[in-house]
C-alpha cells in the first residue's frame, strides 16, 4: 500500500486572530474560545482532496512569528502559509504584508509559495464589528496572485474551503516539481547517452 502524501502547513498571524480555533475547527469540528497564547502546537489529519486523500500537518505557530528570533524555524520546510487577520482588527490586517515578506525571505524564493488569505471572524463582522473590507482584503491577495477566504471559527464559515484550497495549491506545485524533475533527469540521461554515442564513433574511426 503507497503511503499517503503529507502536505505540511503553517498559520501565521498576530495573537488573537482565531489561528488557534481555526486549527481546531477544521481538525476536530469543535469550536475553542480559550488557549494557550503562547504555545505552539502541531496538528494532523487524513484529508480527501480531488485527487486523492492525503495527510495533512498543521503547524499553530499561537501568534509567535511576531518574535523574528523564532520565526524561521516554523517557516522553514513547510510546504504552504495560511495567513490569517481578523476582520474585526485592522492592526492584524495590517500585519500581513511584513509576515508575507518574512516568509518569502526564509523560503528564499519570490514567487510560487502556496498561500492563502484569511480573514477570521466572519461571525462578528455581520454584526458591524467589521474593520477590513472585502474590497481591500481581496485587493491584497490578487497583489499577492492568492487567494482570499472569509471564515469563522465559531460557526464553521468556510473553514474546510480555506484549507482544502491551500492543499490544492501545494498539491498543484509538488505535482509540477516532480514533472520538472522528471524532465530534467530524462534531458541528462539522453545528453548522457548522446555523449557515449559521440564517443564510441570516434573511437571506432581510430
Amino acid at each position: 500500500m503507497s503511503q499517503l502524501p503529507m502536505h505540511r502547513i503553517v498559520m501565521v498571524g498576530t495573537g488573537g486572530v482565531g489561528k488557534s480555533a481555526l486549527t481546531v475547527k477544521f481538525i476536530s469540528g469543535d469550536f475553542v474560545q480559550e488557549y494557550d497564547p503562547t504555545k505552539a502546537d502541531s496538528y494532523s489529519r487524513q484529508v480527501q482532496l480531488d485527487d486523492g486523500p492525503c495527510l495533512v500537518d498543521i503547524l499553530d505557530t499561537a501568534g509567535q512569528e511576531e518574535y523574528s528570533a523564532i520565526q524561521d524555524n516554523f517557516y522553514r520546510g513547510r510546504d504552504g502559509f495560511m495567513l490569517v487577520f481578523s476582520l474585526c482588527e485592522y492592526e492584524s490586517f495590517q500585519f500581513m504584508h511584513e509576515l508575507r515578506e518574512r516568509i518569502l525571505r526564509v523560503v528564499d524564493t519570490i514567487a510560487d509559495v502556496p498561500m492563502v488569505l484569511v480573514g477570521n471572524k466572519y461571525d462578528l463582522a455581520t454584526r458591524n464589528y467589521r474593520q477590513v473590507s472585502i474590497e481591500e482584503a481581496q485587493e491584497l491577495a490578487l497583489s499577492w496572485n492568492a487567494m482570499y477566504v472569509e471564515t469563522s471559527a465559531k460557526t464553521g464559515e468556510n473553514v474546510e474551503t480555506a484549507y482544502k484550497e491551500l492543499l490544492r495549491l501545494i498539491s498543484r506545485r509538488k505535482l509540477r516539481e516532480n514533472l520538472s524533475n522528471k524532465q530534467k533527469q530524462a534531458m541528462a540521461l539522453s545528453n548522457g547517452q548522446h555523449g557515449a554515442g559521440k564517443k564510441d564513433k570516434s573511437c571506432s574511426i581510430m
